[in-house]
């Protein structure tokens, strides 16, 4: 088949390692400049590429078109694909038909990443050969290739959902669905809560849908009554409307009962108290992650010894250190309202909270209740930090402003005291003062850990 494949990064390289593997003719084309190790990936592979433009001539010519998950629907080049009729499909649909493995699915607004992270962490550590896959920043297709797991766990945003078609999950996970990115999806929440629920389509009775029955909008949008699948919701607390997979009977400790409904009763406690996880939505990611291993067959002894060994993807609830008494936590990937209520719903000490960064249309009223009850000072940390002096000026005893990392840590630590938090979780993006999310944590690891030094 003649293949063309838009887009050269992690994914689109891994499709064309996997394309030519098969025997597919395959052409690259990205219409942005090409990292120099994926240019080398297909320069020794000998697949032939453009960077810098995409030559509509030759991409016309395609039998099918695998894209990056970046490139929108309204993109010139694929809105000419669509007039041709030219399948498009993704990098994921594209794997998904050269591996028998089990694909295990974690989707969601939040917590996508922390849950796929644990998932396998558990499964691996059970001596299950398992791979890692997708939104991570792992093409599930390159592994394909030697296809050397009977599992992989696969983290997908929607917009990689958005073109597959009959890719079949042997679990698929749904923790959230909040609004983001609905400039991609004529800024419909439905549309986006479709786009999610993509991940359930093909699941048939071999398989599992784990879900979270506490999320008020994946229960407006799911239709249970159409879905073959074993359905697996869970919740934060043991709720009698509803036939629980997974729930917590104390604040440390769980119970799965896999088959909701029929043994009531007769669930399966396991300790989650070793877990370094932070935070009620932690709670929740650990839940679809224990839900997922048990499917696998683990036993709550595999799965205790795991949770205790985890470690986190950096800038996430991740505690960095402790000065005098008090701990200090990058949050560096909050970047927007909803993961900051998480952060400080999660945190029940009083918080020096250092946010600010670029606003994108932030409506902060739905942090205004625990910032009263549970924020002793504000740090302002950003360019323009008008938004949220207006939101919390009144709220918290103390705010102020600095457009320094250093100042802000130097700042925090002056104003906490033994017990406290010192809390980065901005609530806004990081482009006008830092690089991305991952410098701005970066910035505060390293104010910290010279400060813990002095």
């Amino acid at each position: 088949m003649n293949i063309v494949i838009l887009g050269a990064a992690e994914s689109g390289v891994g499709a064309a390692l996997l394309a030519q593997a098969k025997g597919h003719t395959v052409f690259v084309s990205d219409r942005g400049a090409i990292q120099v190790e994926y240019k080398e990936q297909l320069t020794q592979a000998g697949i032939e590429f453009e960077e810098g433009q995409h030559t509509l001539e030759r991409i016309l010519q395609a039998e099918e078109v695998i894209k990056s998950p970046g490139i929108p629907e309204k993109a010139p080049v694929i809105q000419a694909l669509r007039e041709r009729n030219i399948p498009i499909i993704s990098e994921i649909e594209f794997a998904g038909r050269y591996t028998a493995a089990k694909c295990i699915c974690i989707t969601g607004t939040n917590g996508k990443t922390t849950t796929t992270l644990l998932t396998y962490h558990l499964l691996k550590s059970a001596g299950l050969k398992v791979g890692l896959a997708g939104n991570v920043g792992f093409s599930l297709a390159e592994q394909v290739i030697a296809d050397e797991h009977d599992y992989y766990v696969v983290e997908l945003s929607s917009f990689q959902l958005d073109d597959t078609y009959d890719f079949r999950p042997w679990i698929s996970v749904l923790l959230n669905i909040t609004p983001d990115h609905l400039d991609r999806y004529g800024y419909s929440l439905e549309s986006y809560a479709q786009a999610k629920l993509r991940i359930t389509r093909n699941l048939d009775s071999s398989g599992a849908f784990i879900y979270n029955a506490d999320d008020e909008v994946t229960g407006r949008y799911f239709q249970s009554a159409f879905t073959e699948t074993r359905l697996l919701p869970f919740s934060l607390h043991h709720r009698r409307d509803v036939q629980l997979a997974g729930y917590y009977t104390e604040e440390q400790k769980l119970c799965t009962n896999l088959a909701p409904g029929l043994d009531e009763d007769r669930g399966v406690e396991i300790s989650t108290a070793n877990s370094p996880l932070i935070g009620q939505h932690n709670r929740q990611n650990t839940l679809a992650a224990v839900l997922a291993a048990r499917v696998a067959g683990l036993a709550p002894k595999q799965i205790e010894a795991a949770l205790a060994t985890f470690q986190n993807a950096d800038h996430r609830l991740q505690l960095v250190g402790e000065i005098n008494g008090a701990r200090y936590i990058n949050d560096s990937k909050a970047t927007n309202v909803e993961a900051a209520w998480y952060a400080l719903d999660g945190i029940h000490q009083p918080i020096v909270w250092i946010a600010g960064g670029t606003d994108k249309g932030n409506d902060y009223s739905s942090l205004l209740g625990l910032a009263a009850s549970r924020v002793k000072a504000l740090i302002c940390l950003g360019v323009d930090n008008t938004k949220l002096r207006a939101a919390f000026g009144n709220v918290v005893p103390h705010l102020e402003e600095t457009q320094r990392m250093a100042e802000a840590v130097a700042r925090a630590s002056a104003l906490a005291e033994p017990g406290d938090v010192v809390l980065l979780s901005p609530c806004c993006a990081s482009f006008d003062l830092f690089k991305n999310y991952e410098d701005r944590g970066r910035q505060f690891t390293q104010c910290v850990n010279e400060r813990m030094g002095e």
